[in-house]
């Protein structure tokens, strides 16, 4: 397990080329092993302008090494202050290279999910970058509503997108840790992009899906919504979820926006807060 980054009450990220323009975010990341686990397979990476979750598989040290390979390949992109969907690509590429050269590799493979939220520029203003390999996920809270922004890569997903499951079948579907990207195996990474606005007074989680085997979005919601701070609703995440089981490797990041730009500005951003329409997905 490897974790870069931790928590933070106040980080100020400028916007270029807008003087004084600035985004204001606080942070906290945890992972826990859970109840059932010899090791803790997931990584993480907690600091601006990366966020994101690696829930590794192929076990043991195998799955150890392909996350903290995807979040060191991450971490390499921390010098700017907001990056692009191409060089994400390109770090998830580096990392595909690094787990193929790497020890600890099962027979069968080795490969990793990973999930987060990036700061990014689109014309000048900037957005969160989400993006997606697998079946981590990130979920955003404005006021009581609560949206999940990524889409599963699953074999239950595919079958809810056709029809064939209902929501509730699929909480106890057979085949609900199989998953149909991956980064790993030899295969070239194909990441979801999307863009969101990034809205004052939300809440971002990133987590694995250690944490979404244990709670319903129900609970997720009511832990994101009655905490006063990003580490109270990470502590109380972590604790609902190994009091509920721990079946697996737990690994949330939970984002506040403090401010944005418009918000120091007196202006409300284009769309509203209750917009809810995503400009994406996006391309690398």
């Amino acid at each position: 397990m490897t974790q870069i980054g931790r928590s933070s009450r106040r980080h100020d990220i400028a916007v270029p080329e807008r003087d004084g323009a600035r985004v204001t975010l606080s942070w906290c990341a945890a992972s826990d092993r859970g109840h059932r686990r010899a090791v803790n397979e997931d990584s993480l990476l907690a600091r601006a302008p990366i966020f994101a979750v690696a829930d590794g598989m192929g076990g043991h040290e195998a799955g150890d090494f392909a996350s903290t390979a995807v979040i060191t390949r991450l971490a390499e992109q921390l010098g700017p202050q907001f990056v692009d969907p191409g060089e994400i690509s390109d770090a998830l590429r580096a990392a595909v290279d690094d787990i193929a050269r790497g020890v600890g590799v099962t027979e069968l493979g080795t490969g990793t999910t990973v999930t987060g939220v990036a700061l990014t520029l689109r014309d000048g203003d900037p957005y969160w970058l989400v993006f997606n390999i697998g079946d981590s996920r990130v979920y955003e809270l404005q006021g009581e509503r609560l949206e999940q922004l990524t889409v599963d890569h699953s074999v239950v997903q595919q079958l809810l997108d056709r029809g064939l499951i209902t929501p509730a079948e699929a909480e106890t579907h057979p085949h609900a840790n199989v998953i149909t990207r991956a980064v790993g195996f030899n295969e070239d990474p194909v990441p979801d992009y999307w863009l969101v606005p990034i809205v004052a007074g939300s809440r971002l989680l990133v987590c694995s899906d250690g944490l979404t085997k244990e709670l319903t979005e129900h609970g997720i919601r009511h832990f994101l919504t009655i905490s006063s701070s990003a580490a109270d609703a990470a502590t109380r995440l972590m604790d609902a979820a190994l009091g509920n089981g721990g079946r697996d490797n737990i690994s949330v990041i939970v984002l506040d926006v403090l401010g944005t730009p418009e918000l120091a500005a007196g202006r409300p951003r284009s769309g509203g807060a209750g917009r809810r329409a995503r400009t994406g997905p996006v391309t690398a």
